[in-house]
């Protein structure tokens, strides 16, 4: 039905199992020779083309600022011929959590970003419940909802305004492409109406970090988002009160009434923003087709989905696909810009890890010896593989980095053995997809099979229906536009949940309660959280006994994103997107390379946190700091005015 490279096929009632005498073993492929490893190939490109250069940035923006790029590009041809993306920091959670109590993981497991905490709690508080077999009751689920829509209206503007938005300013642009720059002076948007902005150099003027109006406009939006959290999380970024069975506070109509004044403001922001990242869009598309290029790959994207039905959800994997379905944003895997499957089970089943380009020691016989193993199958008896994150066991190996053996810290994870991707765009696409006939009912979202369309309330300006379309092409701009759409999106969503929840208050009853007692079970038990973060998919996958934790397994947006090459030599989505990138900035020689295209690539994948990088070229290094100088790297920090 939906795996063409797993084992599995399905009978005519649509069950699944493992195809007869098959097994889960691969071959690994060998990795290619790199080019700066084969001194032969090197001078010869040298020879005939002098400007070949290795360009390592050092770090990148992306998992806590602790991740590295390496590239080898063709200056002259304006083209990347090698990509290795590095994450440079282990963390360890998975062996901080063997034997705790599992409720404990909640709390600790939320450490893992100081970006988005509140997801992972919510992610972990999940998984409990579905070891614990207990059910919220519908004030709980949605109390977690409201959680999450807010949490995304500070995480979005974040990656908007003061993390990808900058490579777009007035000093991004007149660094690298002056030409650029002097065509934006006489170009008069689109959006004006909306945004404000005349001409699209004011727009571009605007992005400039720490001081342009639209930067600490995301600042302030940012922090508006935050206030509305802490009235049920009761702190962030890690909140105090999810627990298993809820949340543990209570909620009257003062506290709602101070998240929904928060949660309307959204509603302009949120459609100038679409503005902006849409005049962005099509200004650079008519400048120069090839920025459509800017960190292309096909559209394969896994989504679990997010924002449970209050009644629908009962936290028990063996009716997940049916309380998935019933989500605001439903579970999607996407391959080749389609819906392959919407069914959570399928979803989970079809993941893997992989770590031979990452520092850890393989757990199931690198590829041949996988018969015995802890989970064959997964509750619904779905077959699972020996590197499903169940069957996952977390061995740290640090070794010396190698571009051809292992070199980072993320592992590789898979989908049916394909490179996923995942995102908000990835929410609100599989969200599209689903159709009117299929989309859960709501008064403020209308699924259309290929576009979502978005009704809000009027707040100051005009209110027509918003609606983000599927697009022909995918690469760094449609992230960036998709993510400015999904402001309005969880916008919509808080306010079908706060709808929701005055309606709970009125009505009283244990509907309204917050949550439910329970006890922690002593046998053993297996649960996950099937859930997502403002950057996409997270899963926590956990095993228990004794009332302890026995094995506990987080993946993250970031390791889908920032993997390394897998073993059948496929790069990871970071690595592919830059491979496609062509360098359209203006340089005369190589040391005038910045490589701004390769940047913008990178940080449409949404970076996580700001911080120093460093690219390092040939034996030259130059730094900057992204968030106070986005100007470009040559230099030091300083050299260089802003207007």
């Amino acid at each position: 039905m939906c795996f063409k490279n797993l084992p599995i096929d399905f009978d005519a009632a649509g069950n699944a199992t493992l195809r007869p005498g098959a097994m889960f073993n691969y071959t690994e492929v060998p990795a290619p020779t790199l080019i700066e490893d084969d001194p032969e190939r090197m001078r010869e490109l040298f020879a005939r083309n002098g400007e070949v250069r290795r360009v390592d940035f050092d770090p990148v923006t992306r998992v806590a600022g602790a991740l590295a790029f390496h590239t080898v590009v063709d200056l002259e041809n304006r083209q990347v011929l090698e990509t290795a993306s590095m994450a440079t920091l282990f963390r360890g959670y998975e062996i901080i959590l063997k034997g705790r109590d599992p409720r404990d993981a909640i709390f600790i497991s939320s450490r893992a970003c100081g970006v988005c905490g509140g997801v992972h709690a919510t992610a972990s508080a999940l998984a409990v419940e579905m070891a614990f077999d207990i059910k919220p009751p519908p004030m709980g689920i949605v109390a977690r909802n409201l959680l999450l829509g807010v949490e995304y209206l500070y995480d979005h503007p974040i990656h908007l305004s003061l993390l990808a938005g900058p490579d777009f300013s007035e000093a991004a642009i007149r660094e690298t492409n002056p030409e650029i720059w002097e065509r934006a002076r006489n170009t008069r948007t689109q959006g004006a109406k909306t945004h404000g902005y005349e001409m699209m150099s004011d727009l571009m003027t605007d992005l400039t970090p720490l001081t342009g109006k639209l930067y600490l406009e995301g600042l302030y939006y940012t922090r508006l988002a935050r206030e509305a959290y802490v009235l049920i999380g009761g702190k962030y970024p890690h909140p105090q009160t999810v627990v298993p069975g809820g949340v543990s506070t209570t909620i009257d109509a003062s506290d709602l009434n101070e998240i929904m004044l928060r949660v309307v403001k959204y509603f302009d922001y949120g459609r100038k923003t679409v503005a902006i990242w849409d005049d962005l869009s099509e200004f650079f598309y008519e400048i120069n087709p090839k920025y459509r290029d800017i960190g292309t790959r096909p559209a394969n994207m896994i989504e679990p989905g997010q924002w449970d039905d209050p009644y629908a959800y009962d936290a028990k994997y063996a009716n997940c696909d049916e309380w998935g379905h019933e989500r605001w944003a439903p579970p999607g895997v996407i391959v080749e810009g389609q819906t392959l499957t919407r069914d959570l089970s399928l979803l989970n089943a079809g993941v893997e890890e992989f770590v031979e380009h990452a520092f850890y020691e393989e757990w199931a016989g690198g590829g041949t010896s996988n018969e015995f193993y802890r989970h064959k199958t997964d509750p619904k008896g779905v077959p699972l593989s020996p590197w499903h994150p169940w069957n996952k066991e977390t061995i740290p190996k640090p070794d010396a980095t190698s571009w051809k053996e292992k070199y980072s810290w993320s592992t590789a994870p898979r989908w049916d053995r394909l490179a996923m991707e995942t995102g908000a765009y990835s929410r609100i696409w599989a969200a599209a997809q689903t159709g009117p006939d299929a989309y859960r009912n709501s008064r403020h979202l209308h699924s259309t099979g290929h576009s979502m369309q978005i009704h809000l309330p009027k707040a100051q300006l005009p209110n027509p229906m918003i609606e983000w379309k599927v697009p022909e092409t995918w690469g760094a701009f449609e992230r960036n536009r998709g993510r400015a759409y999904c402001i309005l999106y969880p916008a919509a969503i808080a306010y079908d949940n706060l709808q929701l929840a005055y309606d709970l208050l009125k009505k009283g009853g244990p509907d309204a309660r917050m949550s439910t007692p329970y006890e922690v079970p002593k046998d053993h038990r297996i649960g996950v959280g099937l859930w997502g973060a403002g950057r996409g998919y997270l899963t926590h996958h956990l095993e228990m006994d004794n009332g302890v934790l026995e094995n506990y397994q987080i993946l993250t947006p970031s390791t889908w994103m920032a993997s390394p090459k897998d073993p059948f030599g496929n790069p990871g989505p970071y690595e592919e997107a830059v491979l496609a990138t062509p360098l359209l900035e203006n340089y005369e020689k190589p040391e005038d390379f910045k490589g701004i295209d390769v940047l913008r690539a990178i940080r449409s994948f949404d970076p996580c946190m700001p911080c120093t990088t460093h690219m390092h070229m040939d034996g030259r290094t130059v730094s900057r700091d992204i968030i106070s100088c986005a100007c470009g790297s040559d230099g030091a920090p300083g050299t260089h005015e802003h207007h």
